[in-house]
């Protein structure tokens, strides 16, 4: 976490300040904005990889006083107008096409206002996975569902107990009962109750349409925003076909039980 205050910058309302960040993931929080802030990502990798990185930042829902831009070469493009309000929305970019620049707007009082936003750095593959804007949708292939396997941040086999819709924000939430936890990078999915039942929560988008069903499914995806975002989820009895079926070829690209 990054935090300012423009209070400091008052009497030089036309500040630029520079901030310097090096985790691949946080939050800026300015407060009373006055001036500007330029953001440089310097994540601790070598400069040579930074081409193959893609930004994304999502805003406070309360965020407001500042407009985000991306800035190149003296060039703004406008990324975030204050006071816009669309719920959950992520912004992504690639690492190579520019900075940060915040730029606070004129405001009667100062003090009521706080720009803020979370930050990740992931490789340009991982950020398609999770913003395919040509299909979202579509079945994974089996190649598809076998690589999701290994590289996915959680992999559970479970079932879908309910789907809440959040049409605000054009998403749905799949409340899952975990069978059995192969992986999970975070602690989405945890022990609930004196039954001692596994239980989390997955999000996809409104447009595709999930409902809850009966079986089990195999459930992989990624961490975004401190959320897990859906990925293949396969039927478990396909997973099970197609995981045998690539063994039994020496095909499949990890091992993981499929029982």
């Amino acid at each position: 976490l990054s935090s300012s205050s423009g209070l400091t910058h008052e009497s030089h309302r036309k500040d630029v300040e520079q901030v310097y960040l090096r985790c691949s993931e946080g939050s800026i929080e300015w407060m009373y904005p006055t001036g500007a802030l330029i953001v440089n990502l310097r994540p601790n990798i070598s400069p040579a990889s930074y081409k193959h990185l893609t930004v994304c930042i999502k805003p406070f829902k309360d965020s407001a006083g500042a407009n985000i831009y991306l800035e190149k070469t003296g060039e703004l493009k406008l990324l975030v107008r204050d006071g816009d309000r669309s719920p959950s929305r992520v912004y992504c970019f690639g690492y190579d096409q520019g900075g940060l620049f915040v730029e606070a707007t004129p405001q009667q009082d100062i003090s009521r206002k706080i720009t803020g936003f979370q930050y990740e750095l992931m490789s340009k593959g991982i950020a398609a996975d999770l913003h395919t804007a040509s299909a979202p949708c579509r079945p994974c292939s089996d190649t598809e569902v076998l690589l999701a396997v290994c590289t996915s941040d959680f992999v559970i086999r479970g079932s879908i107990q309910n789907v809440t819709n959040e049409a605000e924000e054009q998403e749905s939430v799949i409340h899952v009962g975990v069978t059995k936890l192969y992986r999970q990078k975070s602690k989405v999915f945890q022990l609930t109750g004196e039954s001692g039942n596994w239980r989390g929560q997955i999000k996809t988008l409104l447009e595709c349409g999930v409902k809850p069903g009966d079986g089990d499914f195999l459930f992989t995806g990624r961490m975004h925003f401190g959320e897990a975002r859906l990925g293949c989820a396969p039927r478990f009895k396909d997973f099970q076909r197609m995981y045998k079926e690539a063994k039994d070829k020496g095909l499949n690209p990890c091992e993981i039980g499929p029982d």
